[in-house]
């Protein structure tokens, strides 16, 4: 693996596994707060989607893999990011649960569209990785194509798995919760009927 790969693997380990599992394990932990509004739910996706695409410019990118505390600041940043995405996806239960998925189909689509850049892109988007200090490669254009190319699979691999996949258990729980607000007012006029 690349310089970019193994960048992009430290990435996707902290932004889809990493962050999510810590948000719901401080929501299992921690006390049921104020319930998460829609305009949170929004600023945490504008956030998330604003770090993940800021941090992948070229520029940016370059200066974190040339300066090990820019490089730091770009992880910490992306995990917080990450970490309040999942937060507020994860609070939203019930009838509201709609506005959690709308959020996981943004970012994923947005997610997938930069790995599909990646993947398909002519040239290498990053041609100065190859020679920054965390680069151990030949240097050469194809070898750095090649692997902007396998962090592109890599991400493409990742989006369905986690986005995905908590955007279908997400639906099931609310499909379970509109049919059991349905059911309780017919079960009380049976009992009233009984009665």
């Amino acid at each position: 693996m690349g310089p970019l790969a193994t960048h992009m693997a430290v990435h996707i380990v902290l932004m889809n596994i990493v962050a999510p599992l810590a948000a719901s394990g401080i929501s299992w932990i921690g006390p049921a707060g104020r319930a998460v509004g829609g305009q949170v739910l929004a600023l945490a996706t504008f956030a998330q989607i604003t770090a993940l695409w800021a941090w992948h410019a070229p520029p940016l990118l370059n200066r974190a893999l040339e300066f090990p505390s820019v490089h730091l600041l770009m992880n910490a940043s992306l995990f917080l990011a990450a970490f309040l995405f999942w937060r507020a996806v994860l609070h939203f239960h019930g009838k509201r649960s709609w506005q959690s998925i709308v959020a996981l189909l943004m970012t994923s689509k947005l997610y997938c569209l930069l790995a599909v850049l990646f993947v398909f892109a002519p040239r290498a988007l990053y041609p100065d990785i190859a020679t920054s200090h965390t680069a151990h490669a030949t240097g050469a254009l194809n070898t750095t194509l090649a692997d902007q190319q396998l962090a592109g699979l890599m991400m493409l691999a990742a989006c369905p798995v986690t986005y995905v996949l908590a955007g279908v258990v997400i639906a099931a729980r609310w499909l379970l919760a509109l049919e059991k607000d349905e059911a309780a007012p017919e079960s009380r006029a049976g009992a009233e009927a009984w009665t």
